[in-house]
């Protein structure tokens, strides 16, 4: 599909040295796993607003998009809307089954760079 179709097009965040975290961290993951998540930030990008199970808010303008992996894991990329766009923030492998605080303090510590 065009990317002019997107409702809300992602962007990744990009720190002040020019890092780019979350696109390292899917560059990581396996391509199999890379995909499913890619195929669900596309549903967000495409069909904003969109909630559970793909997308689910975490408060004070920060998202989540999950997505079940094959590899049978679980992740999350946690984003921000900003400027028109989806910021991917921070991205993890849940090992728990609430959203761990540290992960949480990651993604709101780039947010406030975002909006600064």
């Amino acid at each position: 599909m065009s990317s002019d179709l997107k409702k809300v097009p992602a962007r990744f965040y990009r720190s002040s040295s020019g890092r780019e975290p979350v696109r390292e961290w899917l560059r990581a993951l396996d391509s199999e796993d890379r995909r499913a998540i890619g195929q669900d930030i596309a549903t967000v990008e495409y069909g904003w607003p969109v909630g559970m199970p793909v997308c689910r808010p975490l408060g004070a303008g920060l998202w989540e998009v999950r997505s079940t992996l094959p590899s049978h894991r679980i992740s999350r990329v946690m984003f921000m809307l900003a400027q028109g766009h989806l910021v991917l923030l921070h991205g993890f492998i849940k090992k728990t089954q609430g959203t761990p605080k540290a992960e949480m303090v990651i993604a709101r510590q780039r947010m406030r760079e975002v909006i600064t």
